[in-house]
């Protein structure tokens, strides 16, 4: 299991903190959540089938570069107004 990644941004004036973190390869999932005021917003939950490319390994490299990608796709989507 990949430790995770954290961001504190703000927003239109609002404070949010976007987690993302690996469930491991009992549990395959990426998950991340945006958080205002302690309060969860959105999870998003993604399997490992949706973005490792097929035959793609599950070594740690792989795993964390895709958690890295949702992580940003999430503060992409966070910061342009689409995800809230």
């Amino acid at each position: 299991m990949e430790k995770g990644f954290n961001s504190d941004i703000t927003w239109h004036g609002s404070e949010y903190h976007v987690q993302t973190e690996d469930w491991g390869l009992h549990n395959p999932y990426l998950v991340s959540r945006v958080f205002h005021n302690g309060a969860v917003l959105k999870s998003i939950k993604t399997s490992y089938e949706e973005v490792l490319p097929e035959g793609s390994s599950t070594e740690a490299r792989t795993i964390r570069l895709a958690m890295k990608i949702q992580h940003q796709q999430i503060l992409d989507l966070l910061l342009s107004g689409q995800l809230l």
